[in-house]
């Protein structure tokens, strides 16, 4: 009788580099395709190489450091910036701008989701990998609102239809909260806040009900809001806030990085109690 395969040890190489914040795992599986990543002297062909640590491991011939502890910092993003590293048409990227934003020692971080070009406001970055997913996960419930200036002939009735969710062009939407805040005359501010954060979901809704949108700000994810933040600057949130926040998020079974990502945090507030 032939004996069961013995199980596998470890993470998959391309999770614990996202976790150590070197990148997304879509972007540490390009770099595995593209041969940029060795363990010791051999070249790491595929991104379900499994590792117990990051000892030995290289990117672009620098050795990777062990995973910090989780960090969170809110980055007021102002319009006219793409959330993405680089942009083929040569549009200037969030990164160009937190150079000059983050405070000293932040090291790279990676962005929670994204806005779009022409959305400001609160931009959640971390450098852990895990984090970032369980709190881009739809299935983690985060609410996000934003506060969206339009054009156009609404009402709150009308507003208060989409509690049950809508249907735009095959594409279904759940459940949204929004809100009339103030008008003159056909001119009005919205707030609508949402859990699930699809592609352009609040100006795809507030466009299917005919309404031009002029201007999208996202005031707050969770429990983390932009208030006075200046545009174009970055705070690091406390690391008893992150941990807290690791504590309230409804994480599946599957959703094993960020509870090591809460270790560190945790860690790391232990570690600032023996100073």
């Amino acid at each position: 009788m032939t004996k069961p395969d013995a199980p596998r040890e470890g993470d998959r190489i391309a999770k614990l580099l996202a976790r150590a914040g070197v990148a997304s795992r879509r972007e540490v599986e390009r770099m595995i395709a593209d041969g940029r990543v060795k363990v010791g002297e051999e070249v790491v062909t595929t991104p379900n190489t499994l590792l117990t640590s990051l000892r030995g491991v290289s990117v672009d011939g620098k050795q990777v450091k062990a995973a910090e502890p989780a960090r969170l910092f809110a980055f007021h993003k102002p319009a006219g910036l793409i959330t993405a590293e680089r942009d083929p048409a040569g549009r200037p990227t969030i990164y160009n701008a937190l150079r000059n934003a983050m405070p000293e020692n932040s090291g790279r971080v990676m962005p929670v989701g994204r806005l779009d070009f022409n959305t400001e406001g609160l931009l959640m970055l971390t450098n852990d990998g895990g984090l970032k997913r369980a709190m881009e996960l739809p299935s983690s419930g985060i609410p996000r609102t934003y506060r969206a200036r339009t054009f156009g002939d609404v009402t709150q009735a009308q507003l208060e239809e989409l509690s049950e969710g809508v249907e735009i062009d095959g594409m279904r939407y759940g459940q949204i909260n929004a809100n009339i805040e103030r008008s003159t005359g056909r001119n009005r501010w919205i707030e609508v806040t949402i859990t699930e954060g699809k592609n352009r979901e609040v100006r795809r809704v507030l466009e299917h009900l005919g309404l031009e949108v002029s201007r999208l700000i996202r005031t707050a994810y969770g429990p983390f809001q932009l208030l006075d933040l200046p545009r174009g600057m970055a705070v690091e949130i406390r690391t008893q806030e992150v941990e807290k926040f690791m504590h309230s998020l409804k994480l599946s079974p599957q959703s094993a990085p960020p509870r090591a990502a809460h270790e560190h945090a945790r860690n790391r507030v232990l570690k600032s109690r023996r100073k």
